[in-house]
């Protein structure tokens, strides 16, 4: 097989990819290899010595929640005495949105491949702010995860029982036609997930009041759907993993100090390369010397062909990242150059219904010089403080002049 019937092969198999999300369950009950004392983080691997201030954090608040930790200095005690493993989410068939950390008693996502038959997990989204994902771990932070993932989270798994699988697919496809680019814009797809739980909600639901709460939370929350459509996202991309001779990226993802690539041809290996702080607009009182670099998993969306690579069908995202109107529609165009096809399911109204870019090839990206385009929240530098704007950033060249000679070592006679 060419490395072009390879690259045609492995964007064939993400595109047929059908994931379903099916129900909300405890975390360490459905991922293979999730202990009590593990904690799963966003992108390569890494060890706590190396671990960025926002994930250390949200290491912190992770310990605390699940009660293995009294307060911050005996959570990092725990950690220093060696009584807690890190794993990355990518690992675990998870994928968390910035710092990523996913414990045991945590609820989860589950989104079933129903093609490929294989699963896919992430957390329940916390909203904008003050939020464990961005590393904060005060006690309203922890008491807002325990109202998610004690009283809201078995009213979602009821409301999915009685309604059925929602298919995120087609979720995602009709949310890029009405202004989403799904990773950083989110409002279409939040209100069609809200559309399709809402009527389960209230007809299931044992207490009015809860069910309200519950509305009204993922109504009030533009990124609801994120973490769902990040494990679609997964699916995706998995399934065009492991082809032979295929020099398609099928994980790119960052843990805050870290940015990881892994190539379909090249199996789980990962190259990595320091992560740069991203280029965006920031909240009051916050500028660049106080982000931290660019962090979490959830450039699965751009790996999966949306995010921004699907930029043009969300001009207004420009609000939120910076730029104008029409850098959303060049950002697009820009990455058909460095993709293998055209996406067979999620379109651009703007650019005559076209597919968005899929399959990102490590060869295009090196002979043109040009990397893939990522939007992304910004995390403070420090522990504990939290979201401080939102922007564009792309990966290190390096990462594919590295993948790009493993390959060639690996199957020379194809360079």
């Amino acid at each position: 097989m060419s490395v072009e019937q390879a690259n045609r092969t492995a964007i064939e198999r993400m595109m047929a990819s059908h994931p379903m999300l099916k129900t909300v369950a405890r975390a360490g009950d459905v991922i293979p290899g999730l202990e009590a004392k593990k904690i799963l983080h966003a992108g390569p691997p890494i060890e706590w010595s190396r671990m960025s201030g926002p994930l250390r954090g949200a290491v912190v608040g992770a310990l605390l929640y699940e009660g293995l930790a009294s307060s911050r200095e005996d959570a990092i005690h725990l950690v220093e005495r060696g009584e807690i493993a890190f794993s990355p989410c990518h690992h675990h068939g998870v994928v968390g949105p910035m710092a990523g950390v996913t414990s045991a008693s945590m609820q989860v996502y589950v989104v079933e491949d129903e093609v490929h038959n294989r699963h896919a997990y992430s957390t329940l989204n916390e909203g904008y702010g003050k939020v464990l994902r961005y590393g904060a771990f005060a006690p309203e932070v922890l008491d807002k995860l325990r109202w998610m993932n004690e009283e809201m989270a078995p009213i979602l798994r009821v409301a999915l029982e009685e309604r059925g699988s929602i298919d995120l697919r087609a979720l995602l496809a009709e949310a890029l036609h009405m202004g989403d680019e799904g990773h950083n814009r989110n409002k279409a797809g939040s209100l069609l997930f809200l559309k399709h739980l809402a009527p389960a909600i209230e007809h299931t639901a044992k207490e009015s009041a809860l069910a309200a709460d519950v509305l009204a939370f993922l109504g009030d929350n533009a990124l609801a759907v994120l973490n769902p459509v990040m494990a679609a996202c997964k699916l995706m991309a998995e399934a065009g993993a492991g082809v032979e001779r295929s020099t398609v990226v099928t994980t790119m993802a960052r843990n805050g100090t870290d940015f990881g690539i892994r190539v379909s041809g090249l199996g789980d290996r990962w190259f990595t390369a320091p992560a740069e702080v991203p280029d965006g607009l920031y909240f009051p009182g916050f500028s660049s010397a106080d982000a931290n670099p660019d962090i979490g998993d959830s450039t699965i969306t751009e790996t999966a062909g949306i995010g921004a690579f699907a930029m043009a069908a969300a001009p207004a995202i420009v609000t939120f990242v910076g730029g104008a109107p029409e850098e959303a529609l060049n950002a697009s165009l820009e990455m058909y150059e460095i993709t293998t096809g055209e996406h067979d399911h999620f379109t651009i109204p703007a650019l005559g219904f076209r597919g968005t870019p899929v399959g990102i090839d490590i060869r295009k990206v090196v002979e043109l010089g040009l990397t893939p385009r990522v939007n992304t929240g910004i995390a403070h530098r420090e522990a504990g403080v939290g979201q401080v704007g939102a922007g564009l950033v792309r990966p290190p060249m390096s990462l594919f002049e590295d993948a790009l000679i493993a390959f060639a070592e690996k199957y020379l006679e194809d360079i």
